[in-house]
């Protein structure tokens, strides 16, 4: 009796501890620290349980060395499956559960993602992490990993969600596709461009998850639709459903795992249509049901099922060419997604800019100076431009600009956080921006 009261008394020390501390650390393997030659790469799994040969794939990026899983809830789940349950080799697996925000500061913390060649973010509630690492050393050292050390990184469900250069923060907690479809500024659709995590073919993407339970089509479609409509930049989408993995290697090529043909087990790779003169959508604005039709053409989606061996791909390179998907049209008209058979794009690789009329505007968002980069000479020594702002509902604001040197400058200091449109050069440009104080 002595005993178990011991046990149990040591085991609620370690608790207390761990979130005194701010974070609760559970090991598997090799304490002493192992450098090996990591091949770099992302894994994408899209929920539930892990795909195994996904998770082999991102194993045996890592050629042995030290896996970090980081998350905000649950325990040492992955220990035994990442250490021994696949059969690749690595050196250790350590689970950091981060309690709260204050463990992203500790140097202990740092230290072990300083120590890792593979990273993996587990499943839970995206806005914890974006609150918790974002603006931290924990996203800085992550980046750091990528760029300098080239390891391995992935993510599921909420992992996966915020790997994407655009993101769904869930700040304002979940949302589902008919809200989205219907409401598409709803204070639930938030579509953050805050630089966080830095993933190799990930710029420009917008990740969901969970596809088919429940169904993300709708919302995901909204997402991209508000980071064309807000920023001005065409975003490309990638979707796994439950089960399945995508996988990307330093090439560019993304191989899709699953249990195809058993299961369906589709991943989704989707770009508004660069073959449209103008892609923005016809409706995406408060208080309107989303409309993004284009004759039925507003989206090129590739559908890829995954198999054991991961044979069906698709080039991140071109976003146009794949191996063992078909090509599909996205549409949506008064807020209801439809899908018909489609065509590959045919337009240049990596379109990133909408260039009708439209200007980036940097940083974006920002808390006080908006900048544009002028082109037009005239403009630049006339020394003034016309510029008038309006918000999501067609209000004017009032700011002040001039043009300095080759750049058109805006002061945004004294406008409310949200969006804006601003109209300048007599009405013959126009940038979309974010203020975020």
């Amino acid at each position: 009796m002595k005993l178990h009261f011991l046990c149990l008394f040591a085991l609620l020390f370690e608790s207390i501890s761990g979130f005194s501390q701010g974070f609760t650390s559970y090991f598997t393997g090799n304490a002493t620290d192992a450098v090996t030659s990591p091949s770099g790469g992302v894994c994408l799994m899209g929920g539930a349980a892990e795909d195994d040969n996904g998770m082999k794939w991102f194993l045996e990026r890592v050629d042995g060395g030290d896996v970090l899983v980081l998350r905000a809830s649950g325990s040492d789940g992955y220990n035994d499956y990442l250490y021994s349950d696949l059969g690749i080799d690595v050196n250790s697996v350590e689970t950091i559960v981060f309690n709260n925000p204050n463990a992203a500061n500790l140097e202990e913390i740092h230290d072990r993602i300083m120590q890792a060649e593979g990273i993996w973010l587990a499943g839970g509630d995206q806005w914890d992490y974006v609150s918790f690492w974002r603006d931290t050393p924990v996203a800085s050292l992550i980046n750091e990993g990528i760029t300098n050390r080239n390891i391995a990184v992935g993510g599921t469900s909420a992992g996966m969600a915020v790997l994407g250069e655009y993101y769904f923060s869930a700040i304002n907690g979940t949302v589902t596709s008919t809200t989205a479809l219907n409401i598409p500024y709803s204070t639930s659709v938030v579509v953050d461009s805050t630089s966080f995590l830095h993933v190799p073919y990930l710029e420009r993407v917008v990740t969901d998850t969970h596809y088919d339970d429940p169904d993300r089509k709708g919302r995901h479609t909204v997402f991209l639709a508000r980071a064309l409509t807000d920023y001005g930049l065409v975003t490309r989408g990638i979707a796994c459903e439950e089960y399945t993995a995508v996988c990307i290697d330093e090439t560019g090529t993304a191989k899709v795992f699953g249990e195809h043909p058993d299961y369906e087990d589709v991943a989704y790779f989707m770009v508004p249509n660069c073959e449209l003169a103008n892609p923005m959508p016809e409706v995406c604005a408060p208080n309107n049901p989303l409309e993004w039709n284009h004759d039925g053409q507003a989206l090129k989606v590739y559908e890829v099922n995954g198999t054991t061996n991961g044979m069906n791909t698709f080039d991140l390179n071109t976003w146009g060419t794949g191996e063992g998907g078909t090509w599909m049209h996205w549409h949506v008209v008064e807020g209801i997604l439809y899908e018909s058979e489609g065509t590959a794009p045919d337009c240049p690789a990596n379109t990133a800019e909408l260039a009708v009329n439209h200007a980036l505007a940097y940083p974006n968002p920002t808390s006080n100076l908006l900048y544009v980069t002028l082109t037009d000479q005239a403009m630049i020594e006339r020394g003034s431009l016309d510029v008038r702002v309006t918000d999501n509902l067609g209000r004017e604001q009032p700011v002040t600009s001039r043009v300095s040197g080759n750049e058109l400058e805006v002061n945004c200091s004294a406008l409310p956080d949200g969006l804006y449109q601003m109209i300048y050069n007599q009405g013959g440009s126009m940038s979309r921006f974010q203020v975020k104080h």
